[in-house]
This record gives C-alpha cells, structure tokens and sequence, in this order.
C-alpha cells in the first residue's frame, strides 16, 4: 500500500471512531434524559392499601395482598403422612418417626442447626427484693453468662415468686423485646430491633394465681439487625477462621430459642419454681422463637405465640399479608442460609405452619391475632390450628373443636389447641392475657 493510501485509510479509521464514539456520546445522554423523565413523572409506590394495610413490593415481583378471593387453594402438608408415602396410624409412629422427620426439615431448611462450638453458659444471682410488688413477692435479678471472654454476651433475668409460696410454683417465662423492670437497658440495644410499649405482662395477676414470672430481653442473646445479628452467642460460636455460620446452621432465631432454654436450664436450678410445669410466652418475631422452642424443648408445657405471623403461626403457602419472600429479604438473618430459596417458591417449602405447632403436640399451644393486624395474616393462624388438629387427636388430646373462624374476642379454650381473634393490632391485649391464663390454667393450675 502506497503511503497515500496507508494515510486515507487511517483518516477512514478515525473518522468512523470518533462517529462512533459520538453516537454513544448521545445515546447515553438521551437514555439518561429518559430515565429521568421517567423517574420524575412515575408516582410514589403507595406504602398502604386503601384500608391502611402495609404493601411491601418484594424483589421477587411480589406485592402484598389482603384479598381472600386471590389467596388461592392451598395443599398443605399431610402431617400423618411420612416423608416415604406411608401413613402415621398411632401415636408411637408420630413420636419416634413422624415427628422426627418435620423436626429435621425445620432444622436443615428453616431455623439452622445450633452448632456444637456454642459457648459454656454459667449463672448468679446478683439481687434479691423480698418485699417487691408491695410485700407480695421476692423480686431476684440474675445474669447468664455466655463463653469465657470479659465483657461478653450476658443476659439480665428477672424473676417474680409469689412470697407466700409453701412449694414449688409454675412458672410463665416471657422473651421481651425491652430490658424486664427494674433493669437499665444496656446501650448497645438502644438502636436496635423494634420498641413494643407495654409488652411486660401483668406481674400482679400471674403473682395472685400463685405463679412465679420471669422475662428477659432477647437482644442480650444475639443481636437483631443486618449489622448486628452476630456480636452474641453466633460469634463465640464461630471456630477459628470462621467469618459467619455454616451454610445450614443457625440463624437468629434458633440462636434466641437456644438461649432461651439454657435460661430455663438455671431457672430450674431454683427450688422455688416447680421446672415441670413451665409456659413460655413470645410475640411476633419472639412468638415465632416460642413456637420453635416448643418444637425442641418439653419442658415447656404450653406455649403462647401471639401475633406471630409470617414462618411463626400463620400458614406461609396462604398469599395473604405478609409472605416468605418479604420475610426472606427484610430478615434474612433471621434464618438459616439455606431459607433464602424458597422466595418466589413458597409451595416448594417441605413444612408449614400446622406442622411446626403440632410439633408440641401433646403439649399445649395458645396463638392469638388481631383485626388490625392482617399483616401476620389472624385467619392463617387459626387455619394452622385447624390443620394441626389431627396430630393432637390421634395423641389423644383436643384440637379446637371447630374449623370455622370463631367470632371476634372470642377466645377459645377449651382444647389444648387455642386461639383468639382480638379486636386491636399487633399487640398482646389484657384479653389475650386473660384468655392464655385460662386456657393455661388446667396444665399449670398450682397445687392447693
């Protein structure tokens, strides 16, 4: 090529870049024009639906729904029909297999295994008030420990005797979202996890029915945030070189359900409080940590899980308020890591709802919602009930005695099996209390 040519050609060649590079020049300028005309016309997503129901637009697609004509049919697990096809006919197959069986799937794919690293837990009694609630019972302020290092995780307990108790008393243990009475909030939970007001349950009543009450806050167990949930127990029990747990083991939840029981472990060390005759209390997400503790633990002999919603009480193949794929994207740490893929494919879930509360079973379980509260959808706890009924019947016990949604405020109690649709909102109302004491009250009845 002669070196006109060779010059031409290169003349070409920058000419046909710089029309390129200018077309892209313009195409991005004009895409970035759109987009923000777009960005400026589209409306606000409302954050409510018309009767002031929360929306939440997932990233699945999923938007929330409050409509039952588009909940659709559901196919719930059969819970009297074994992993291998074959039918559960009495109660020994539904303890040593059954049982077994659903137990396994909520640990491997819902809540996590709790690992064995998990810390040595050591305890004391730091405060005694014999003269609390105006002379009527002994007041004591304990602190578990948990793992060997200064400084670490540490739970404040408090705990209320009746003082006129001649023996052993039951006891009523409540997870609490603030610090119990009397105790100053550690500043470290001052910006974490939700405020609920007035959760702590009435002392006075549960004092005069001749029960002993302890409560304790769940944040001093491991943290709740998406930076703070592995500053306790899941970061002691972390081996060397181990940035976040396993793909399998525990999330949250499981890691407050462990804690929970090891809080139990020295409760029971106190020779006042009778240790076989124990009911523990959670609401929302603790109602969902009670419910999974009932699951593991039978020491407790009644559970109440109030308002606990979405993976709690209610069941999650029911679209209706709040969903898996909310829950899986606003909580993940809430769950074990292998959770996360069942959002968008609820029906592909191995358990629900009806099966983690007949997981108790024969124990009795207590589950309350509200009218204001649809979020935690009430109806899909009540149907949850429902479907755990024939557990409890071939055990031998009563379900709720009824498949149709009962009247608001209607507590029912006479099963060991219950449930009530308050009129209110996420909220544990004075008539919750008093329907959960009564229906409590054959299992946990003190002795005269």
């Amino acid at each position: 090529m002669t070196k006109p040519l060779l010059l031409a050609g290169v003349f070409l060649s920058l000419c046909r870049y710089r029309a390129a590079a200018f077309l892209t020049f313009w195409l991005v300028v004009v895409s970035a024009s759109v987009s923000a005309a777009v960005s400026v016309s589209a409306p606000p997503r409302p954050s409510q639906d018309a009767q002031g129901n929360r929306l939440r637009y997932a990233a699945t697609g999923h938007i929330s729904n409050y409509d039952e004509s588009k909940v659709g049919n559901t196919t719930l697990p059969d819970p009297l029909v074994r992993q291998n096809g074959q039918p559960v006919r009495d109660a020994q197959t539904w303890l040593t297999v059954r049982r077994s069986e659903i137990l396994s799937l909520y640990e491997t794919e819902i809540f996590g295994r709790v690992p064995p690293t998990v810390p040595k837990v050591a305890f004391e009694v730091v405060a005694t008030d014999p003269q609390a609630l105006g002379g009527v019972a002994v007041r004591k302020h304990i602190v578990v420990r948990f793992g060997d290092v200064a400084n670490g995780p540490s739970v404040d307990v408090v705990l209320f005797v009746p003082a006129k108790a001649r023996r052993p008393v039951p006891l009523l243990l409540q997870l609490l979202f603030g610090t119990p009475p009397g105790i100053t909030p550690k500043a470290s939970l001052a910006s974490e996890g939700p405020k609920v007001p007035n959760e702590v349950g009435p002392i006075s009543d549960f004092v005069a029915r001749g029960y002993a009450y302890a409560t304790f806050c769940y944040k001093e167990i491991e943290g709740d945030g998406p930076t703070l949930n592995l500053r306790g127990v899941r970061k002691l029990a972390l081996a060397p070189g181990q940035e976040k747990p396993a793909d399998g083991e525990w999330g949250t939840i499981a890691a407050w359900g462990w804690g929970t029981s090891r809080v139990l472990d020295c409760l029971a060390t106190d020779p006042t409080l009778d240790a076989k005759r124990v009911g523990l209390v959670g609401h929302s997400r603790l109602g969902k940590t009670a419910l999974w503790v009932g699951a593991q633990d039978p020491r407790f002999a009644v559970i109440f899980a109030s308002c606990s919603g979405e993976m709690g009480a209610s069941l999650a193949r029911r679209d209706f308020g709040e969903s898996v794929d909310d829950v899986v994207e606003n909580f993940p740490w809430w769950f074990t890591s292998r959770f996360q893929k069942y959002a968008g494919h609820w029906n592909d879930l191995p358990v629900d709802a009806h099966l983690l509360i007949a997981l108790s079973a024969p124990r009795r379980v207590f589950v309350t919602g509200g009218t204001k509260d649809l979020w935690a959808d009430p109806r899909g706890e009540f149907l949850a009930q429902v479907a755990a009924g024939p557990v409890y019947r071939l055990l031998g016990k009563k379900d709720l005695g009824t498949t149709v949604l009962p009247p608001l405020d209607t507590p029912l109690t006479g099963g060991d099996l219950g449930f009530l649709y308050h009129t209110g909102g996420h909220d544990t109302t004075a008539a919750d209390w008093k329907a959960f004491l009564d229906f409590a009250e054959r299992t946990l009845r003190p002795v005269p």
